[in-house]
Parts: C-alpha cells; structure tokens; sequence
C-alpha cells in the first residue's frame, strides 16, 4: 500500500474528517479525535496511527515500525514506510485505529456519525 492508498482508505470511514495540523501534518480524525496522522505531501511514505496495547511491542519490534513521536505513550505507531506491511495488514491496522478511536467516542456521537 503507498501512502495514496492508505490516505483514500482513511477517507472512507464514516464520520472521518481531515485537516491540517503543525503546519505539515495531514490528520484524519473521527468526532475530532485523531486516528492517523501522515505528511501532506503524497511522496511520504510514513503513516502513524493507534494500534491496540497488545500489538503495540509486537510492532515497535519490527523494521521500520517505531513509537510515533509524542504519542507513544497512548500506543501510536510511526511506519517508517508502507512498503514494510503487506496491503492487507496496512489496511487492517489502519482500520484497526479508526475503531479503538471511534469506540471511545460517546455513544451519542457515534449514533450521529453511524447515521
């Protein structure tokens, strides 16, 4: 997957918004709260986001997966390059990440954004 996908993925979840954040910093969210954050400009290659508590040493231990800058302490991923994980795993965890963010939303606002 390169980084074009995984942004039209990202596009695709209900309720995600985008915006720029920091100056440079592309930033899907979901009811205001981040689930991926990659560069604006589409020759990055890198992507963060949320994994699970579990599978964030799991990853981190891998090549080319590190702990996201300021955001490891609440188990955000940096991929170095999409290159590094096969389509299906990139699309499951970038998945993975709108979930754990959108099930801490209120239930109210996730019945507003599931229509």
């Amino acid at each position: 997957m390169n980084i074009k996908q995984a942004k039209a993925l990202c596009r695709t979840f209900p309720g995600a918004t985008e915006d720029t954040k920091w100056g440079a910093d592309l930033v899907f969210s979901v009811g205001a709260k981040m689930f991926a954050v990659t560069e604006l400009d589409d020759k990055a290659k890198g992507i963060s986001f949320k994994v699970d508590d579990d599978r964030f040493l799991e990853l981190t231990d891998r090549p080319g997966i590190i702990p996201a800058p300021y955001l490891a302490r609440v188990k955000w991923v940096h991929v170095e390059d999409l290159k590094t994980l096969s389509d299906i795993e990139a699309k499951e965890l970038l998945t993975r990440s709108y979930e754990l963010v959108f099930g801490k939303l209120t239930k109210k606002l996730q019945r507003e954004i599931q229509g």
